[in-house]
């Protein structure tokens, strides 16, 4: 796609907005190259900052006019290349764009702009007693407009569901422009339900300006369980059983021993560092009900072979273990130059499969992987180690990671859980969908953005390049690992 010469989009965009909103200068524009995923960088033409939605749309109005793409972005944590820019053309940065407008106890919704912080929603709440629950283990800096693009999670979606099932509304606007109000307070609405397709869409179809969230009552009571396990295996099925056994815990995640060694020397959780992994399980609600939970999730781990428990005696205790969580990633930091955090879904009852699949894994391609899962969900978080600088080691950590997305569709998941497919999954987009399904998603692109300006060359790869990677990595219609279990 051409686009105008830099001096063109400038000029452009200084005419319809305030000058302090326009950045050109190189070293204005190299923080903005990249997302979580350091991996993929571009520094874009131009950045702009609004303040308004106004100054969105004439924004809009301006690219769309001269035919010049445009990324927003929120707070840059995403981890899958979402946000990196396009090299000609405009970075939208919704970061300035950071009120809570409105919180309405009586309704429990608040209505804030794109933004405000994850976890600044729920302090807004705290005095009426209420809590936005998504809680991505970036919530202290990730914005609320990221998680609508990405369709974010955390610890606590098992129970309380993911952003799609906790995003009442939203508002924004085409690249064209047209100023679109979608969902509400209503419990339904007419046609097509356009919010949930815009929930995960990445910033393709429209740029979000507004956000109503549903509030809930923070719970008087919660417990977390602690459970080591001897082995991965064990752990894995611990997680079927806790559900099968009719029990849906607040949280229940999943850390194998080399994330546990990671972590517990950065922030002193109190970690079982001779367990092969550890599930922590949390149960919320009126003291009576949380006591009658534990009980049943003690019960149901002893008989699923955990070799300890231990429950939290305290609020600062629980809050402790689940700091470990929390800085996992932060963690790995500190014992590699890079790591790589993939995000895959698969039926929770072969997590003791992928697990033992990771370890061989390992030794192919010479890197070592830690492990922190959304277990009760089935969402993977590998995180893989390497050393950018090392010749090779990111082509390795690359191929380490699609093999695991390709692992997670055989066993009947799906290639994201919460990150988003950006331009790290494009490939791994080809194992997960057919020619067709990819045909209609370019279809849904096309009607609300004809000329492709919005975020492009993310989320959905072209025909040819599936066609490239089936030649490279599907042989003969087989896919890896035959002699693990399938739905």
């Amino acid at each position: 796609m051409e686009a105008p010469e830099l001096p063109d989009i400038v000029g452009a965009l200084r005419a319809v907005l305030p000058a302090e909103c326009v950045l050109e200068r190189a070293e204005e524009r190299r923080p903005y190259e990249c997302d979580g995923l350091t991996a993929f960088r571009s520094v874009p033409a131009v950045v702009v900052l609004p303040r308004t939605e106004d100054e969105v749309r004439r924004t809009l109005l301006t690219c769309h006019r001269l035919k010049v793409p445009l990324v927003a972005r929120g707070s840059g944590t995403g981890l899958s290349g979402g946000a990196t820019p396009h090299p000609a053309g405009v970075l939208l940065s919704c970061a300035r764009m950071s009120r809570v407008l409105e919180v309405d106890p009586i309704n429990r919704i608040a209505r804030v702009e794109p933004g405000v912080p994850n976890l600044k929603i729920s302090e807004a709440a705290a005095p009426h007693q209420l809590y936005y629950a998504p809680d991505p283990s970036s919530q202290v800096a990730c914005s609320i407009g990221g998680n609508v693009a990405e369709n974010s999670g955390g610890v606590h979606c098992l129970k309380y569901g993911l952003t799609v099932h906790n995003v009442l509304g939203v508002r924004g606007y085409t690249v064209a422009g047209e100023r679109i109000e979608l969902g509400g307070q209503a419990p339904d609405s007419a046609g097509l339900d356009l919010l949930a397709l815009t929930i995960g869409s990445e910033g393709l179809l429209l740029i979000v300006t507004e956000v109503l969230v549903r509030l809930i009552p923070r719970p008087p009571c919660a417990q977390l369980v602690m459970a080591s396990f001897a082995d991965v295996q064990s752990a894995g099925s611990a997680v079927a059983a806790i559900i099968a056994a009719g029990t849906i815990p607040a949280a229940l995640e999943m850390m194998d021993r080399k994330a546990t060694a990671a972590v517990e020397p950065f922030v002193h959780a109190g970690y079982d560092l001779q367990a092969a992994a550890i599930l922590l399980v949390e149960s919320d609600g009126t003291p009576e009900e949380v006591r009658e939970q534990v009980q049943e999730i003690e019960r149901v781990l002893r008989a699923a072979g955990a070799t300890a428990l231990r429950v939290s005696e305290s609020e600062a205790e629980r809050l402790r273990l689940w700091s470990g969580r929390k800085n996992a990633f932060p963690a790995a930091g500190r014992l590699s130059p890079d790591y790589y955090c993939m995000d895959g879904t698969i039926p929770r009852k072969h997590v003791g499969h992928v697990l033992e699949a990771i370890e061989r894994m390992e030794r192919e391609y010479g890197l070592r992987c830690m492990n922190v899962f959304h277990a009760g969900d089935g969402n993977l978080h590998p995180v893989i180690l390497f050393d950018a600088n090392e010749p090779g080691s990111w082509e390795r950590a690359d191929r380490f990671g699609a093999e695991i997305l390709e692992l997670c569709v055989q066993l009947g998941g799906t290639i994201t859980g919460e990150h988003g497919v950006g331009l790290e999954k494009l490939n791994s987009m080809c194992v997960q969908f057919s020619p067709a399904e990819r045909a209609a998603f370019f279809a849904v692109k096309e009607a609300f953005d004809p000329d492709g300006l919005l975020n492009p060359g993310k989320l959905i790869p072209t025909l040819a390049r599936c066609a490239e990677y089936g030649r490279m990595h599907v042989h003969g219609g087989a896919m890896p690992h035959p002699d693990l279990p399938r739905f």
